[in-house]
């Protein structure tokens, strides 16, 4: 499958943004997940939701402020985010996975990113 990351943009602190992740192929099966890389540090995992969207987990410096849900039937999956911060800048990437979990070696295929910036 392959997936295609869109949304991000600049926002003021406090802000929101919507991130959508489009894919080539149905994604009913897969567990998918957002990850972001700031400069200088590793991808870390922020979101994911299982095939059906029943579970979801949240990274805790996100949770509360982000959202993750999918439309298997649009084959997308969003992140909605709120209370932007200067630290959530960073390029955003979905992915997807046969597995369920936030891990990032979980998961096989990735999106090209979408770079999100917070000003203060």
């Amino acid at each position: 499958v392959q997936l295609q990351a869109s949304g991000g943009g600049l926002v003021e602190s406090g802000g929101s943004l919507r991130l959508s992740c489009v894919a080539s192929g149905r994604i009913s099966r897969y567990g998918m997940g957002w990850f972001r890389q700031a400069p200088g540090k590793e991808r870390e995992w922020i979101s994911c939701i299982s095939s059906r969207g029943d579970r979801r987990n949240y990274a805790d410096s996100v949770r509360g402020r982000f959202t993750i849900s999918r439309e298997n039937a649009e084959d997308t999956m969003y992140l909605q985010m709120n209370s932007l911060k200067p630290e959530d800048t960073a390029v955003y990437y979905c992915a997807a996975s046969f597995g369920h979990g936030c891990e990032t070696y979980l998961y096989d295929w990735w999106g090209q990113g979408t770079q999100v910036t917070v000003s203060s």
